[in-house]
C-alpha cells in the first residue's frame, strides 16, 4: 500500500510537472509570436516612411507636368499600397470623425462654428492600423467651438 500511495504521489507530481511544461512551451509560443509581430511592425513602419516620401514625389511631378514620371510613380504608389494592404495594414479614418486619442494625435486646433466640436478637420499625416492595433497615429488638426466672453462682448460694443 505504502509503495502504491508513494507512485500515485509520484504520478501526480509527473501530472503538474507536464502541465508546467505545457504552459511554459504556450508562452514561449506566444512570446515568440510577439517577437516576429514586432518586427514586422516596425518594418512595416519604414515602408509607411517610404510611402509618404513616395505621395510627395508623386504631388511634386503632377505639379511639375511631368506626365510620364507621375504615371510610372503611381505605379508604384499602387503595388506599394497592395503590399501593406496584403500585410495587414489598414488606413486609419480620420477627416470629419470624432477624435479619438487612441488613433489620433492632435498637433493643431482651430476655432470652428462650422463643425461640431472635437471632430477631426484636416489630416496632416495618415495613420494606419495594423491587424486592429495602431501602427501609427494620425495627425490631425482639431475643430473647436469659440468662446465667446459675454461681459467682454458688451464692452466692446459700448
Amino acid at each position: 500500500q505504502k509503495a502504491k500511495d508513494e507512485a500515485e504521489g509520484y504520478l501526480t507530481k509527473l501530472k503538474y510537472l507536464m502541465a508546467d511544461f505545457d504552459n511554459y512551451r504556450k508562452q514561449a509560443d506566444r512570446q515568440v509570436v510577439a517577437r516576429v509581430e514586432a518586427g514586422k511592425a516596425e518594418l512595416l513602419l519604414k515602408f509607411l516612411n517610404i510611402r509618404d516620401d513616395y505621395e510627395r514625389a508623386l504631388a511634386t511631378a503632377k505639379k511639375n507636368s511631368a506626365p510620364e514620371v507621375a504615371a510610372g510613380l503611381e505605379g508604384i504608389l499602387k503595388n506599394i499600397d497592395s503590399m501593406l494592404t496584403g500585410e495587414g495594414v489598414r488606413p486609419i479614418e480620420a477627416v470629419g470623425t470624432p477624435f479619438d486619442p487612441r488613433v489620433h494625435d492632435a498637433i493643431a486646433f482651430l476655432a470652428r462654428d462650422d463643425v461640431p466640436e472635437d471632430s477631426v478637420t484636416a489630416e496632416i499625416r495618415r495613420g494606419y492600423m495594423l491587424n486592429g492595433k495602431v501602427l501609427r497615429p494620425s495627425m490631425v488638426e482639431v475643430a473647436r467651438k469659440i468662446v465667446k466672453n459675454s461681459d467682454s462682448a458688451n464692452k466692446a460694443t459700448a
